[in-house]
């Protein structure tokens, strides 16, 4: 769910709500273009930033730096939520479009990953990045 896009905010910040299964998250990835943060509000998150690996429970900002690998992943036995917000704005309109677009297969999302300028082990493999 999107509460603020970069459009709205004069490209200061997007803002969304993420939701996530239990074991589920992004696989690794970095972001070339904006810093994320994250507040954890329902579930037990385990981070990974560069070579760090910390879990945060419920209250806990964690803040990942563009060009830092990182990834993240509900352990615990409940479905999680979170608030996601990037500064500056302008990768939310991703999920906005990967929605829109039906990308329905790992190579599809990774084609628009990769104008948002986030590089993975997809993305790179594709020749995307």
């Amino acid at each position: 769910m999107i509460h603020a896009t970069a459009a709205e905010t004069g490209g200061e910040f997007g803002m969304w709500e993420t939701f996530t299964p239990l074991g589920h998250g992004p696989a690794p990835h970095t972001r070339t273009r904006e810093t994320e943060v994250f507040r954890v509000i329902k579930g037990l998150y385990r981070f990974r930033c560069g070579d760090e690996e910390f879990d945060a429970p419920p209250g806990t900002v964690v803040v990942l730096p563009p060009h830092v690998q990182h990834s993240w992943r509900n352990i615990s036995d409940e479905p999680g939520q979170m608030f996601g917000t990037v500064c500056p704005g302008g990768c939310e309109q991703m999920f906005i479009d990967i929605e829109a677009s039906c990308a329905d297969t790992p190579e599809k999302i990774a084609v628009i990953e990769a104008r948002f300028g986030i590089v993975n082990d997809l993305t790179l493999a594709l020749g995307l990045s």
